[in-house]
């Protein structure tokens, strides 16, 4: 029964850190990512479809994204799908490809990004912590409905926060590395 509880609060604490690191793919660092099209779904024979399903996408510099469709009759589709995203990089299209340039940014968005990706952590950090919160719950109601042990209790309220720590830790060594990309130059 314990065994459950926390194999389903570790489950949770994997979905938050997934959800995690997929926000911080959404944030542009001013370097070319590849992750700012997943949102991006092009109208392809009336099926909204995800950019990365109808093009290669390539990165000839950091600060340069080329989409090669295979299908050149998609392009203008492409365009204007990345055009009305508001992923705010405007897209250039050659006839055969479309660049997207990705501005230098400034030191005042830089610190905007930041702010968002703390937003982000602590968005996650709540998410674990309410795992915790509902692991512990499910455990006293195993000591209440199941005849629990008062001391197998501790024990698995004790690992439940050796686990929510080690969640937590995780969550800040993805924001600080988050952090020194957003703020390299």
């Amino acid at each position: 029964m314990v065994e459950d509880i926390m194999q389903s609060a570790e489950e949770r604490m994997n979905k938050a850190i997934d959800s995690l690191e997929n926000a911080f793919g959404n944030v542009r660092t001013g370097r070319a990512n590849a992750m700012v099209l997943d949102r991006v779904r092009v109208n392809y024979y009336g099926v909204p479809t995800p950019v990365n399903q109808m093009a290669a996408i390539k990165t000839p510099d950091a600060h340069m994204l080329v989409i090669e469709p295979w299908d050149k009759g998609t392009l203008g589709g492409i365009e204007k799908a990345i055009a009305e995203s508001n992923i705010g990089i405007t897209p250039n299209n050659d006839g055969s490809c479309i660049r997207l340039a990705f501005p230098q940014l400034t030191e005042e968005r830089r610190l905007e990004l930041v702010k968002d990706c703390k937003t982000y952590a602590e968005e996650a950090r709540v998410a674990i912590r309410n795992a915790r919160r509902d692991a512990n719950a499910a455990v006293e109601a195993e000591v209440k409905n199941e005849g629990l042990p008062e001391d197998e209790q501790r024990r698995a309220e004790a690992a439940i926060q050796k686990l929510t720590d080690s969640y937590v830790a995780k969550v800040e060594e993805h924001f600080k590395k988050k952090e020194a990309e957003v703020m390299a130059i």
